[in-house]
């Protein structure tokens, strides 16, 4: 979840949060053989083009489609109708069209276009290595983050009024289909340059990339836990793929309520979520303790996944092959480290299993995050 977030100005954070500024960067190598393309491209960057891109989504155009966006999450959840009343989700609404119209605002400061050479290894025996060219849509992800986070904790709240952790993966799916949506309006150009954005908004809501780079400051460069989060950062998407992947070959049949593991809305919650799963865990290891894993991770699942037809039998798959594959990767000095916190969330979703039974029981949302609520919940 989100919480508010100070960033202090120390070079492993900042180190960090370039790594972080990586993720929304966009591969534009196969552009230079299009010059068409690219000179659309180029044009639709310049400050009176943002402006116009803006201007197409904004206003009423942009609650239409959030409005319509709700209507659709709702018949996903349709398990907690007597949570999202009417009331509760026209706020919704309003807070989530400030936080476009605040990200818009953002898209417009920023002008032309920022490409570089970036060096990737593509075999982990590093076979060899390839240059491609990368555009950065979100040249300073710091300012994004700090402007929307008042903005992204007022919408999180919700969940708080509510009294619900479900309501969480309701405000998660919104943003998700509001981005859908908004990007059938866009030109092939301008969606290059604003989808960044649009993951930004929905990661920011679900993923704590924030806060790890934040934790990050209490370490000096060069730490050993700094180095490995440092490793595998940089990694997270390609090993969700990995996990999705593999999850795809061993349950096919699989369903859930958005449908089968293959579908695409569902292979894109999967991503985001096995990368929020990275994200707890790095943020513990930075933070050198395992409770945002206790406190936030088990419980958003405990409220969330079973609830949409995800049962413990696939989570508990899940989380052992993620744990597997980012052992597989991460070096063999880091491997000691990293034990102790692949350990204890392993033993953080034992022990959520083991409270509940067959039966459930009373989940307990721990004082430490600024609220105090107990939840039913029935596995």
């Amino acid at each position: 979840m989100l919480l508010s977030t100070s960033d202090s100005k120390t070079p492993s954070l900042q180190h960090l949060v370039k790594i972080w500024a990586e993720r929304y960067t966009v591969d534009v190598s196969s552009l230079s053989k299009n010059p068409k393309f690219y000179g659309e491209l180029m044009k639709a960057a310049l400050p009176e083009a943002r402006a116009l891109t803006a201007s197409k989504l904004c206003n009423n155009v942009l609650y239409r489609t959030n409005s319509q966006a709700a209507t659709q999450t709702k018949s996903l959840y349709e398990y907690i109708p007597e949570i999202i009343d009417s009331q509760l989700g026209q706020r919704i609404n309003q807070v989530a069209a400030q936080v476009y119209q605040k990200t818009l605002e953002m898209y417009q400061q920023q002008s032309g276009l920022i490409v570089t050479p970036i060096t990737r290894q593509i075999t982990k025996e590093n076979a060899y290595n390839q240059v491609s060219l990368s555009l950065s849509a979100i040249p300073n992800i710091e300012k994004l983050a700090n402007e929307l986070e008042p903005l992204l904790l007022k919408y999180q709240d919700q969940h708080i009024t509510a009294n619900d952790w479900r309501v969480v993966g309701f405000l998660t799916t919104l943003f998700n289909f509001s981005n859908k949506l908004l990007i059938n309006q866009l030109t092939a150009a301008e969606k290059i340059l604003l989808c960044p954005y649009f993951k930004f908004i929905e990661e920011e809501v679900a993923l704590p990339w924030h806060r790890v780079c934040a934790a990050a400051a209490k370490h000096e460069l060069g730490s050993p836990a700094l180095n490995l989060v440092e490793e595998m950062f940089p990694v997270a998407s390609e090993i969700s793929s990995t996990v999705y992947c593999r999850l795809l070959q061993l349950f096919p049949d699989h369903r859930s309520r958005k449908g089968g593991l293959s579908d695409p809305d569902v292979a894109h919650s999967c991503l985001r979520d096995l990368d929020m799963f990275q994200a707890y865990l790095w943020l513990s290891v930075l933070e050198e303790n395992i409770k945002p894993v206790e406190q936030e991770l088990v419980p958003l699942c405990v409220m969330v996944m079973p609830s949409v037809g995800v049962k413990w039998e696939m989570i508990d798959k899940w989380k052992r092959l993620l744990i597997d594959e980012i052992e597989s990767c991460v070096k063999l000095e880091h491997k000691l480290l990293l034990l102790d916190y692949t350990q204890g969330m392993e033993q953080a979703f034992f022990e959520a299993r083991r409270r509940l039974g067959d039966r459930g029981e009373m989940i307990k949302i721990p004082s430490e995050l600024g609220e105090n609520l107990t939840f039913n919940f029935n596995s």
